[in-house]
């Protein structure tokens, strides 16, 4: 067998929720990029659309539909829309998420809650929405943080908070559903890269990161997506429950 084999994504779907910018359309270039089809969700439709042609100029299978994934019944329909398009479902990376720096005495019930809603409601939604039809061998890539790991240098308590839900759930998940439906569940952490939720105090995370990991340096798309694409293909049969931490050194450190 050439194990470059397995890090192709062939006859796969998959869906790839936050896809509009940043880590969410990387990841969905790097699945078209190996083989796979991919449906793109995200809520700006305007967006969606112009990703979506572009990917199919360049040859891919693509779809798209705007989706909340705060909202039960929009997770529900946008795993139909993909079973309508491609007949299967064959990976989920659960991406979508905010994210925003506030003390903790000054955040409102309403941020806090719209955090946890969006970036750890929606993971659990979209998974279980995806699990009803997923066949054995398929996979779901949980996108959580080393904030979900360590202390953030940052007030970002809802954030942080949900992130490391993400592992948690993943986990639980996992132990439910790989043995009697064989669908894997891991968690992808990364440190910190260039997009667009970074860019607002762009400065002061890269002194934070130049001090606080052993590669002093924002993380590139590139070195993100090979981790990505293991988890989801054929590479990684055996390894589900985990947390694959891609972050320049910054937990270990």
């Amino acid at each position: 067998m050439d194990p470059l084999r397995a890090f192709r994504l062939d006859g796969r779907v998959v869906i790839v929720t936050g896809a509009t910018s940043g880590l969410g359309l990387g990841f969905a270039r790097a699945v078209t990029a190996v083989g796979g089809s991919v449906v793109l969700a995200g809520r700006r439709k305007d967006r969606l659309t112009d990703i979506e042609g572009k990917l199919a100029a360049g040859g891919a299978r693509v779809a798209s539909q705007q989706t909340d994934v705060a909202d039960p019944d929009e997770c529900r329909r946008l795993v139909d829309f993909a079973m309508a398009e491609f007949g299967r479902v064959d990976g989920l990376v659960n991406n979508a998420g905010v994210g925003e720096s506030m003390p903790a005495s000054r955040a409102t019930p309403e941020h806090f809650r719209g955090v946890i809603d969006i970036n750890l409601g929606g993971v659990f939604w979209m998974a279980q929405a995806c699990a009803k039809v997923m066949r054995p061998g398929s996979s779901i890539v949980n996108v959580s943080s080393v904030l979900g790991l360590i202390a953030p240098r940052f007030p970002q308590a809802a954030y942080a908070a949900s992130k490391a839900g993400v592992i948690g759930l993943t986990r639980d998940l996992a132990q439910q559903w790989s043995g009697r439906k064989g669908i894997r569940v891991n968690a992808l952490c990364p440190g910190y890269f260039r997009t667009e939720m970074t860019e607002d105090g762009v400065r002061e995370l890269a002194q934070n990161v130049q001090a606080n990991s052993m590669m002093g340096r924002f993380g590139t798309q590139e070195e993100l997506d090979p981790a990505l694409i293991y988890l989801l293909g054929s590479g990684s049969s055996y390894t589900t429950g985990t947390t694959l931490v891609v972050d320049g050194g910054m937990v270990a450190l």
